[in-house]
């Protein structure tokens, strides 16, 4: 029954399909969903479909798929109802918001992709492991500086690490400013950066422990130090003591007579 129900639900609001429409692609959605999806395109002039990202240029002409509105309307009458609606998780300040989610509110994006340069949140990011097409796709942690791993010049992934430069370019920057300079894949470059900060960081704690080891041994030698002070001012003032009681015997002797 589940399965049964998400086939009639809207993938944007997650409802029972109302007034369906059907996009080239063949997927469904409520007329005044979509709508509202492609609104958002209208400044770009490409419009594309929120499940596989088809595009389609100018925007289609939606009309209401009168077959599916009839099947939605027996099944409601049947007992189906919405497929029950995941705990929302909308963004916060300093979470990354979904880009394809519509309204004034938007969910809280899980991943980024490096190809689409958009983050999605968990409804929005199915199509990357549903269709093929999207499997290929680099996707990271959401995040918000997604301009900052694309090449400004070329718009293509900065994928590998100029040495010379050290800066990361894209792989047609090798072929032109970068020509002829020591590069490396920014994954192959990544990975040495870490094996020496390992190192470095081993470096530390070895000087650490020698230093830790050293003051362990000047406190042994500063508390030895103090225990002799100790001991050679017992012993100084036992043969003062002595001493003392020397000269009082001496003083005391009677005196003999010759």
């Amino acid at each position: 029954m589940a399965e049964t129900q998400e086939l009639f639900c809207c993938s944007i609001c997650l409802g029972l399909l109302k007034d369906p429409v059907t996009t080239a692609c063949g997927h469904s959605y409520c007329m005044g969903c979509i709508k509202e999806s492609w609104d958002q395109d209208d400044l770009k002039g490409v419009y594309s479909c929120p499940q596989c990202r088809q595009t389609f240029i100018p925007r289609p002409v939606l009309k209401r798929n009168i077959v599916l509105a009839e099947v939605v309307e027996k099944l409601k009458k049947t007992g189906l109802q919405a497929a029950p609606t995941p705990a929302l998780c909308y963004a916060g300040p300093g979470d990354v918001a979904c880009d394809f989610c519509t309204g004034t509110r938007k969910q809280k994006a899980l991943m980024s992709c490096l190809a689409c340069l958009a983050s999605y949140c968990e409804t929005h990011l199915q199509p990357h492991y549903e269709f093929p097409g999207f499997k290929k796709h680099k996707l990271v942690k959401a995040t918000a500086q997604l301009q900052e791993k694309i090449c400004s010049h070329h718009d293509k992934l900065l994928e590998v690490y100029c040495r010379t430069d050290q800066q990361c370019i894209c792989l047609l920057c090798t072929m032109d400013e970068h020509k002829g300079h020591d590069t490396v894949s920014a994954a192959a470059e990544r990975t040495e950066k870490q094996r020496q900060l390992g190192m470095s960081q081993k470096k530390v704690q070895q000087r650490f422990q020698e230093r830790e080891k050293e003051l362990k041994e000047l406190q042994q030698a500063v508390e030895s130090f103090k225990v002799s002070v100790v001991d050679q001012r017992r012993h100084t003032i036992s043969l003062l003591s002595s001493s003392q009681r020397e000269r009082e015997r001496e003083r005391g002797a009677p005196i003999q007579s010759h």
